[in-house]
């Protein structure tokens, strides 16, 4: 494979996407299942991709809009691995979707909105997500404890 290669991948997104690095971004994992199943062995893996993109408007889809399970077709670039064991990089330059989940498959997912901030109550995690209402990304509170600190610290650091 060349160092990096650009193409499309169908696959399936394992959990709920999450913001990247900085404003404007997003990662989730791809899983990708062989293309004829009846050509190749039965136990043959799937393939997974951790993909990100700083495209704002695929991060504001991906994070607002696409669920686990739902069935996508992205395109861009992708990486090998840094480490062997690792799965493959694949920077997303175009998103689809093909087949959404239906919306009952999210549960203990929760959005409450605090002034102009929403928080994302998730029953799985303890870290809270916390976006401005114009869905700016502000950052990861350690608890739902820490959610007006991490509000304070963004308002006082003038980044409104």
């Amino acid at each position: 494979m060349n160092p990096q290669t650009h193409l499309a991948i169908d696959g399936y997104v394992d959990a709920i996407p999450a913001p990247g690095t900085s404003w404007g971004t997003a990662r989730f994992d791809l899983i990708h299942s062989p293309a004829d199943a009846d050509r190749i062995a039965p136990d043959t893996p799937d393939t997974v991709y951790a993909c990100t993109t700083g495209d704002p408007r695929i991060a504001e889809v991906l994070l607002r809009e696409i669920q686990p399970g739902d069935l996508v077709r992205v395109t861009g670039t992708l990486a090998p691995p840094d480490e062997p064991e690792a799965p493959a990089r694949f920077t997303v330059d175009g998103l689809e979707v093909l087949v959404a989940t239906p919306a009952p498959a999210v549960y203990g997912l929760v959005l409450e909105r605090f002034a102009n901030y929403v928080v994302v109550f998730d029953a799985d995690r303890d870290q809270v997500p916390v976006f401005t209402a114009s869905g700016r990304w502000v950052g990861e509170a350690a608890n739902a404890d820490a959610i007006g600190d991490l509000i304070d610290t963004w308002e006082n650091d003038g980044r409104r």
